[in-house]
């Protein structure tokens, strides 16, 4: 019976060390990442979105992989949706 408390006794901060870690990194970037794939989800024509290389440009034509968007009047590019950084709310 000693063996068994101790043993729990042991095992009870690395259980509170993992929950603590869980709630404070964890959590938090399922949460972003989730809310990242659904800005991703919703994007539609004539968005304004920052990439992660700092352009900022206007969508034309969301796809399904790739998003063409327009950088200014002549130059229409097609980006990676994962190179997607925001949304610009207007």
């Amino acid at each position: 019976m000693q063996e068994q408390g101790s043993l729990i006794a042991s095992l009870l901060p690395l259980i509170v060390l993992f929950g603590i870690f869980y709630f404070l990194i964890i959590r938090p970037q399922q949460k972003q990442a989730k809310q990242h794939k659904e800005m991703l989800d919703a994007l539609k024509k004539g968005d304004k979105i920052i990439t992660n290389g700092g352009m900022i440009c206007e969508i034309v034509k969301p796809e399904e992989d790739f998003i063409k968007a327009k950088l200014n009047e002549d130059t229409i590019v097609k980006i990676s949706r994962e190179f997607v950084a925001k949304k610009i709310e207007d």
